[in-house]
């Protein structure tokens, strides 16, 4: 039993779009069992290209149902089915985003057209759906809306059926995606983890952390510990069954998270910050042991990307100016910079010019006072004064915004 989907999005950035029309036809190998075609309405703006497109407007999509309303539906027409599609990671990634924000994890057995095409069909000019059901005398109708294209995939795959007589080729296909391989392994763990900064948890078979660390990039990190050859990956590689996350938003708010949880990170500063001649300039802190560094870096580049930033504010080049901006007053003060998510803030508590405590909250709270942030707020143990360097980096890049005077 198959479940030939085709699916519009609002051509937001990558992992932030949201679906405007599915279309799913339920095939047994014979005949179509059953269909769900729906707009769907993505609580968010449609993209001109995507309007020009598809031809669906804001609102022809304002009154239609939105995906938690038929996300029932679509589990019901693909339960117990194999999810086929042109392009099926498309259209299997949204379906899983849209289930995820859900609380609801979406698995399916999947075959693409695409790779099946190429095998059985190896002289088409392009693999493009248009134009090669064109080539094949299939009738596409409404292309790039999610019936049409659905509709003409579904034809396609019959095409491909056909050609494939004794069902060799879709099932090595099939067990291919769908087999327990290592490839499948690092695909399946790594596939919806996101682009940006996060804790990461490595975890075995029983849900035990192997694993855990703070890094810039979830997917892109995840993906080199799997392809690494060093003897230091090899037994996690084996191990790791699942992976969560949590973002952190900027580095100083994912180094608190992980005090707070008991965790370390080992860090070298070796690079600094210094001035000399009416010139800022990076260096080794070993080669310039007479003078202090206003700041430490751990990579050369980062420091690199400081001075260009101190170089393009006029009022930083005067060095009293970068002293000031770097000096972090003996005082209790209330610092604010954005969350983890769009839609929130963070805020750090500093008590007599130490990190005591930080937390989050919605971006339309109303801060007016620190005791309104008592059943937010996140106690360290005890203030920290080990972070005053990641305090300065981040008044350096101004990731936060200093309250004048504290609140009370």
């Amino acid at each position: 039993m198959y479940s030939v989907i085709d699916i519009e999005s609002n051509g937001a950035p990558f992992r932030k779009e949201s679906i405007i029309e599915i279309a799913v036809y339920k095939y047994d190998g014979h005949r179509i069992m059953d269909q769900f075609i729906s707009l769907v309405n993505p609580e968010s703006e449609i993209t001109p290209f995507v309007q020009k497109l598809t031809k669906i407007s804001p609102k022809m999509v304002r009154t239609a149902p939105k995906f938690h309303e038929i996300a029932k539906r679509v589990v019901e027409i693909t339960e117990n089915t194999t999810l086929v599609g042109h392009n099926i990671e498309f259209d299997y990634r949204m379906l899983r985003q849209e289930f995820k924000k859900l609380g609801y994890e979406f698995k399916i057995n999947t075959i693409d057209t695409i790779p099946l095409a190429k095998k059985l069909i190896p002289t088409a000019e392009s693999y493009n759906l248009g134009k090669l059901v064109k080539s094949l005398g299939i009738p596409l109708v409404d292309q790039h809306r999610a019936s049409g294209d659905a509709k003409a995939t579904l034809d396609l795959f019959k095409l491909l059926m056909i050609k494939d007589k004794d069902s060799e080729i879709i099932q090595q296909h099939h067990d291919e995606v769908n087999g327990k391989s290592y490839l499948n392994k690092i695909r399946d763990l790594t596939q919806d983890l996101p682009a940006e900064k996060g804790i990461l948890y490595f975890q075995d078979q029983e849900g035990k952390i192997i694993f855990s660390d703070f890094v810039d990039d979830l997917n892109k990190f995840s993906k080199g510990v799997f392809h690494a050859k060093s003897k230091r990956w090899k037994n996690i590689q084996e191990d790791v069954e699942q992976i969560q996350y949590e973002l952190t938003g900027n580095d100083l708010l994912a180094k608190l998270m992980m005090k707070s949880k008991g965790l370390k990170k080992k860090e070298s500063l070796p690079f600094g910050l210094y001035h000399k001649n009416n010139k800022y300039f990076v260096d080794k802190i070993q080669n310039q042991q007479v003078d202090l560094p206003f700041v430490k870096f751990k990579a050369f580049t980062q420091g690199i990307k400081a001075v260009s930033f101190i170089n393009s504010q006029p009022n930083l080049k005067e060095i009293k100016n970068l002293k000031q901006l770097l000096t972090i007053a003996k005082e209790d003060e209330l610092w604010l910079s954005t969350g983890r998510v769009l839609g929130e803030k963070s805020f750090l508590i500093l008590e007599k010019g130490v990190l005591a405590a930080y937390g989050f909250y919605e971006l339309y709270t109303q801060i007016e006072s620190l005791k309104k942030l008592s059943n937010l707020k996140i106690d360290l143990n005890s203030p920290t004064s080990d972070l005053e360097n990641d305090l300065k980096l981040g008044l350096l890049r101004g990731d936060f915004e200093r309250i004048a005077t504290p609140l009370k």
